[in-house]
């Protein structure tokens, strides 16, 4: 999973193609329990390119979207935010991959 780097970065990945942002941080138990399997739902949702952005490196840009909880997921597809699925509570692969065939 790419990792994001700057605000300019996100905001040409948010702008062109479909992009799913993933809001963690390292410190985050419920995140890592996910951890291995990520890359499968990566696998099985190929149409999407996703980018896991650093909660605290990237603050203000979680308070702009209304990212207060992690693990978090936020998709675009062009500039248009197709749907997130945002909470502080444990996610499971199969919400999350529920999430992204919702949208």
């Amino acid at each position: 999973m790419k990792k994001l780097s700057s605000m300019e970065e996100f905001n040409s990945m948010k702008s062109e193609g479909k992009h799913i942002f993933m809001f963690s941080a390292d410190w985050c138990p419920d995140c890592r329990v996910i951890d291995p399997v990520l890359p499968e739902i990566e696998e099985n949702n190929s149409k999407y390119t996703f980018v896991y952005v650093d909660r605290d490196e990237f603050i203000d840009l979680c308070a702009d979207l209304g990212v207060f909880g992690i693990p978090s997921f936020v998709a675009f597809d062009n500039g248009k935010e197709l749907g997130r699925y945002v909470s502080k509570d444990r996610k499971t692969k199969e919400q999350i991959e529920e999430f992204i065939q919702g949208l």
